[in-house]
């Protein structure tokens, strides 16, 4: 008997474990692995694909992510298996397309074969170039769409369509810069129809409109940054229940004020970001109710007062920017609180007292912005934080006493940039070559420039200019990387009688004012210069054609307050500005290359009559001619310029001849108008009535007749 109960026990066993197999082989071949994708879907898809070639450039954003996905789709393979391409588990079919970052270049017109993939639950077409392509009606058709990404794909026209797609729980069309267009009707249907939405990203959408007061309490997150949204902000965004990312950048007429009591129940709020829209008042102690926020940017905004202390409640903040406000008062020191800080800003205010000494102690801290204020007092010479620092901004402080050793000891710092305080003392041996850009100009520092500077393989940007520093240009010939170079007003030693006193020829931009520069072979290493400043040194003679050849494509040169005797022009093809004041220069004048704005040649010995040939200079804002030894008559063409030029100076001439009545002509841009002691005669013209923007008029000794104002 026992022995028969035994083998029933095992016949219901089997039974059961057979029903198991049964029951897994049902719903294994359930799985898109066993249900083929249907062959009119596959075909579409690679109808899709085909419309489109494949170009790198057409998904610039997406660095290392960005691959051609379609591109391994194997035509002899289930297209639910393809890279991109999500099925159904039971039917087979297509309900998720993702080709974001896939490098397709072409147009997306009303009848193409993605509209035939009717049972599409999330598309994500994100990063691709569409050539502007308009938004098809035929969109509207996705009826069982949840998630559509159509940013960054460069398309455009309305988008009325989409506001049919009811289910809708996450859309974004952000990116497309300006292509998109939406109407303030399109906006209001499009908030009342998605009444499941969560996230919508539209950020770069034209909307230009008011920001209706019945927002969705479904809202997780809400990107409308750069839409063109205006007047006053709903103050029940700042109440909705889930709202977990808010972003309003750059809508410059959307106004505001923070809730002065609780903000949402849930504090649920993590990123808020008001940069560049015109919020105003005082910051409120309830943003520290606001416990869950890791990013706030409210910089470029028009907040003042103080910062409240109660910020340093906001325990898990990484982003913190207050930069650009009318903010004012004594930054108090509460940041020792916020451990987890990455990035501090609090620049351009009007902030006073001392250095905020906690912040020193933070170890995550990768980036600190102070520049700007009215900040006093040293800097402190210790610290237990700042492992991670990467970049400093004090700038535009009064900061005094001495620059901390700390400073050139840490590990990960690139960015230093403490210009236009009242630092004194010498500038410390670097012991890391991470460093990229240094400023230290404008301050009271003296010694030598050090030596381990030589040994920056990464600097880019050097600015020591305004000290007391001394130094040979022989430093920087090793320093690959340098583009920009200004040692401006100091008492170095740069006469190049070192044979390595060369720059490398990466540099574009070479500031040397007052340096006691006699020559110019510390260039004979450069290429292309950019902007050149040796104004006030002692060069002699001409520039020599090799020095020329070096500044064909620069746009600033100054070699003002020098010894020069001559200068070929040659063809500059962006010159803009060009300064050779204060030199000797004979013969007649040179005429700079078409694309000059600012001309300033006074101050020489320049004979012969005004060229009319500087009538052809359509670009020309400044024209400085004083001081020369110039004849004859004024070219009539000259003063017509009138029209485009803010400053004309002729003073100090011997130019003779007449003004002409019709010389300025309503909405003239005239702000200088100097014809001082020469030779001119007749009438004081009325039309100088017409000047309404002059600012300087000098006519004296001269011959002319009349007054002015008539």
């Amino acid at each position: 008997m026992r022995q028969l109960m035994w083998v029933s026990q095992l016949l219901l066993v089997i039974l059961h474990l057979q029903h198991q197999f049964a029951f897994s082989l049902s719903n294994h071949s359930s799985s898109p692995h066993n249900h083929l994708c249907p062959y009119e879907q596959k075909l579409a898809l690679l109808q899709f694909k085909q419309s489109f070639s494949i170009d790198i450039s057409a998904s610039p954003y997406c660095g290392v992510s960005s691959y051609p996905k379609a591109k391994s789709w194997d035509k002899s393979a289930d297209c639910c298996t393809w890279d991109g391409v999500t099925c159904d588990e039971v039917q087979g079919n297509v309900i998720g397309l993702d080709l974001s970052c896939s490098q397709l270049q072409g147009t997306i017109p009303s009848n193409t074969s993605l509209f035939q993939l009717s049972y599409l639950q999330k598309l994500n077409l994100a990063h691709n170039n569409f050539s502007l392509s308009r938004i098809s009606h035929e969109f509207g058709g996705f009826s069982s769409l949840t998630h559509l990404n159509l940013s960054h794909a460069v398309l455009e026209g309305e988008i009325r369509y989409i506001s049919y797609l009811s289910k809708l729980i996450s859309l974004d069309l952000s990116g497309n810069y300006g292509g998109i267009s939406l109407g303030s009707h399109t906006f209001s249907l499009l908030l009342e129809n998605l009444t499941q939405i969560s996230e919508l990203h539209l950020s770069q959408v034209n909307i230009s409109a008011v920001l209706p007061m019945n927002l969705s309490s479904s809202f997780i997150e809400l990107g409308l940054s750069f839409t063109g949204l205006y007047g006053k902000l709903p103050d029940g965004i700042f109440h909705l229940p889930k709202l977990q990312k808010l972003k309003l950048k750059g809508n410059y007429d959307l106004t505001g004020k923070f809730p002065k009591l609780n903000w949402n129940s849930n504090s649920s709020l993590q990123m808020l970001s008001l940069s560049k829209t015109s919020f105003s008042g005082e910051l409120p102690d309830s943003i520290s109710h606001l416990k869950s926020l890791s990013y706030l940017d409210l910089s470029e905004c028009k907040f003042s007062g103080p910062a409240p202390e109660s910020l340093g409640n906001l325990t898990h903040i990484t982003d913190f920017d207050i930069s650009h406000n009318r903010l004012e008062g004594q930054i108090r020191d509460w940041f020792g609180n916020l451990k987890k800080l990455r990035e501090l800003r609090l620049g351009d205010n009007s902030f006073s007292g001392q250095f905020p000494s906690s912040v020193t102690n933070l170890t995550l801290l990768g980036g600190l912005d102070l520049r700007n204020n009215s900040l006093t007092g040293t800097i402190p010479s210790t610290i237990s934080g700042f492992q991670s620092l990467i970049w400093i901004e004090l700038s535009h402080n009064s900061f005094n006493g001495t620059i901390p050793s700390w400073l050139f000891t840490l590990p990960s710092l690139e960015y230093i940039q403490a210009g236009s305080n009242q630092l004194r003392g010498f500038i410390h041996e670097f012991q890391y070559d991470c460093v990229k850009s240094i400023d230290f100009s404008n301050n009271q520092l003296n010694g030598p420039i050090p030596q381990s500077i030589s040994g920056l393989v990464n600097l880019t940007d050097l600015n020591l200019s305004s000290n007391n520093l001394s130094g040979n240009l022989g430093i920087f010939s090793r320093l690959k990387e340098l583009r920009s170079l200004d040692l401006s007003y100091n008492s170095l030693s740069l006469s190049n009688e070192e044979n390595n006193a060369t720059l490398p020829s990466s540099v574009r931009i070479v500031l040397l004012s007052s340096c006691g520069i006699t020559s110019l072979d510390f260039l004979r290493t450069t290429r292309y210069l950019d902007k050149v400043d040796l104004s006030r040194n002692k060069i002699e003679g001409r520039i020599p054609d090799w020095a020329l050849s070096k500044l064909k494509e620069a746009s600033v040169l100054n070699v003002s307050h020098n010894f020069l005797t001559g200068f070929n022009l040659i063809p500059f093809v962006n010159l803009v500005y060009l300064d050779l004041r204060s030199n000797l220069l004979q013969g007649p004048i040179p005429v700079p290359p078409p694309t000059i704005s600012l001309f300033f040649i006074s101050h020489n010995k320049l004979t012969g009559k005004i060229p009319p040939l500087l009538c052809n200079l359509s670009s020309l804002s400044i024209l400085d001619l004083a001081h020369n030894s110039l004849s004859g008559l004024v070219p009539k063409c000259l003063y017509t310029l009138s029209n485009q030029l803010s400053v004309l100076d002729l003073q100090g001439n011997n130019l003779h001849g007449t003004i002409p009545t019709s010389f300025a002509r309503k909405g003239n841009l005239l702000r200088s108008f100097n014809l001082n002691g020469n030779q001119l005669e007749g009438s004081v013209p009325r039309s100088l009535a017409n000047c309404s923007r002059l600012e300087v008029l000098d006519i004296g000794n001269n011959k002319l007749n009349g007054t002015f104002p008539h």
